[in-house]
């Protein structure tokens, strides 16, 4: 199993926190009420029952379990167009301080002007 890929199960289970799938492959996860919709969702039970068919994708997998966690938002997300997160992304994201460290200078001469003006 992959994360991204996108799987068709059967609800196995509910808890306050979330609903427990059965993929069409036989491996077992959960879809935690967060990753249902976007938006709130106010009780798992008047959103699946045991038995139901749902459309999901692998967020993440545990090789040593075998179990998988599911989101079924990404999918919504993704069809109206909503920027996916990264997780989803193959692409690389520049993540650092540059952006910081471009005006260090400039905010360290403002607090230095600041200070003088305080003497």
């Amino acid at each position: 199993m992959k994360i991204g890929q996108k799987y068709e199960g059967t609800v196995s289970g509910l808890r306050p926190y979330g609903a427990f799938v059965v993929l069409d492959n036989g491996v077992k996860g959960l879809i935690h009420i967060s990753e249902i919709k976007t938006g709130y969702v106010d009780s798992i039970y008047n959103v699946f029952k045991v038995g139901d068919s749902v459309r999901v994708q692998v967020i993440d997998y545990d090789e040593y379990s075998g179990k998988a966690s599911l989101s079924m938002r990404s999918l919504e997300e993704e069809k109206h167009h909503f920027p996916q997160r990264h997780r989803f992304s193959n692409k690389k994201v520049k993540i650092g301080f540059q952006p910081l460290a471009d005006h260090m200078p400039e905010w360290i001469d403002d607090s230095l002007e600041f200070l003088k003006k305080d003497k």
